[in-house]
């Protein structure tokens, strides 16, 4: 059998464990061949691939980023772009399919397994972790410990100068990085996508906590809305899947703090810090067990199947149900942490 493998969206720490754990027991117990397509959807598109064997996944255990390259090609969206799969898919001799990715990298091998026939099988990847099926995605605790790293380096320097600090994290539709984060860094505001916030509220937590001779620190997730206002936005430009370009809130949201408290604030914007470098051990452990189920699926003749984490124990979902809706923060969740605020 010949398995083809992809990474597609944007990069997290975790992917080269994945690859190197499918490619390890594939060839190691299988006796399968494997076939790397570059650049996500784009490779399968384009019939663009790279050698993938034992030797070629020594050493990418720690490696940030992903030896295929990503990218947010939506082959839906091109003309003929299914054919153009098949057809490659074909002439590489490919048998099936591990696609690893997020809501839409899966939600394209959930169309092709289910509605047209490709042999696919899903691995979960995103540092939102905001995938119902699955508890955790890898990506997301190294997300979490580099952002909590910067909160409690921002603390000393806020409260040298006694001004604000907001950070902005990442979190389009889920506030699951700024939660943890925030939780775990000490802030005094916590901002979430699922909970419009009232910038009156935000300036009178603030004000509070420099009555305890102690400065504020305000994380807040790119895609966390004002009551009454829209998404703050980079631009109006949309990736292949329809997504526009997040950040910006934590700037905004400074400037109105500043000109409502008079206090100074000033912004960090964490970006793309938080996808790149070494994978924590947990994202490591986490991605390499998803890789070896992977391939263990395809093994089955499990297609149209994400391996997920329950608990302890990695499981089977069907692509559909992975992909039907995002996983967000309960409100009882972030309630739980008001208590900290201000």
């Amino acid at each position: 059998m010949r398995v083809g493998v992809l990474t597609g969206g944007g990069d997290c720490p975790g992917l080269n464990a994945v690859i190197r754990a499918v490619v390890r027991k594939g060839v190691q117990e299988y006796g399968y061949e494997f076939a790397g397509f570059k650049d996500g959807w784009r490779g399968p598109l384009e019939g663009a691939t790279v050698p993938l064997d034992i030797p070629a996944v020594r050493g990418i255990l720690p490696r940030g980023g992903t030896i295929l390259g990503s990218s947010r090609t939506n082959p839906l969206k091109v003309e003929n772009g299914i054919r153009r799969i098949k057809e490659n898919l074909a002439k590489q001799e490919v048998d099936a399919l591990i696609a690893i990715g997020g809501e839409d990298t899966l939600g394209v091998a959930a169309r092709l397994s289910g509605e047209y026939g490709v042999s696919c099988v899903g691995v979960p990847k995103t540092i939102d972790n905001d995938l119902s099926a699955t508890d955790y995605t890898f990506g997301f605790d190294t997300a979490v410990n580099i952002a909590t790293e910067a909160i409690d380096r921002l603390h000393t320097t806020a409260e040298s100068h006694m001004r604000v600090l907001v950070v902005e994290v990442m979190g389009r539709h889920a506030g699951w990085i700024a939660l943890h984060s925030g939780l775990a860094g000490g802030a005094n505001v916590i901002l979430i996508p699922e909970q419009r916030f009232d910038v009156d509220q935000v300036c009178s937590w603030v004000t509070s906590r420099f009555k305890s001779s102690y400065a504020p620190i305000v994380v807040v997730a790119e895609g966390a809305m004002p009551k009454d206002g829209d998404m703050v936005l980079k631009d109006q430009s949309q990736d292949s899947f329809g997504h526009v370009r997040l950040s910006g809130v934590g700037e905004w949201l400074a400037k109105e703090v500043e000109r409502r408290t008079g206090k100074e604030a000033r912004t960090t914007v964490l970006g793309h810090v938080q996808r790149g470098g070494t994978p924590s051990a947990f994202d490591r452990w986490l991605a390499t067990r998803f890789g070896l189920h992977a391939i263990e699926a395809v093994r089955d003749g499990a297609y149209g199947s994400m391996v997920a984490l329950r608990g302890t124990d990695v499981v089977r979902v069907p692509l559909a149900e992975a992909t039907a809706k995002l996983k967000t923060v309960a409100p009882e969740l972030y309630a739980e942490v008001g208590v900290f605020f201000g």
